[in-house]
């Protein structure tokens, strides 16, 4: 598998981890070796899982942990009518948070960042208006959290 493919499947673990993190209110420390062990190149019932980046996952999860504030401020002011980020989906908090993580590292171009996480919310939300929403507020929290 190419390092990129290894890389989009990292920031698509990264979503699923923080969504997890948030969703059954578990730390950083529980739910890394449980992605480690159990999806990445993991097999179960017959599903064969991408073996990711894991470089870039361990650094997603501990940036949009430990800058989670001031992610969340970033999307905060990027959304419309002042919508507070707790009060939209979580699915879509976690493809924030990990996107910023991503951002404030500056190790991959704004448009890379921007159209990878575009792609997560499409695989999430493939029929609905999420990713054209996914990319203004990424398009703004890129301006504010890029090094």
């Amino acid at each position: 598998m190419s390092g990129e493919n290894r890389k989009s499947a990292a920031r698509l673990y990264a979503v699923q981890a923080l969504f997890q993190m948030e969703a059954a209110d578990s730390a950083l420390d529980d739910i890394v070796p449980e992605f480690l062990t159990h999806r990445f190149g993991a097999r179960d019932d017959g599903r064969d899982w991408v073996e990711g980046h894991i470089g870039l996952f361990r650094v997603l999860i501990k940036q949009a942990v430990n800058h989670q504030a001031r992610i969340d401020q970033a999307t905060d002011d990027a959304l419309v009518d002042r919508w507070p980020i707790d009060r939209i989906d979580p699915t879509l908090r976690a493809i924030f948070r990990a996107a910023g993580a991503e951002l404030l590292t500056g190790e991959a171009p704004r448009k890379v960042v921007i159209s990878e996480y575009i792609e997560i919310t499409k695989d999430f939300f493939p029929q609905g208006k999420e990713p054209g929403f996914a990319n203004a507020i990424l398009d703004a929290m890129a301006r504010r959290l890029s090094p």
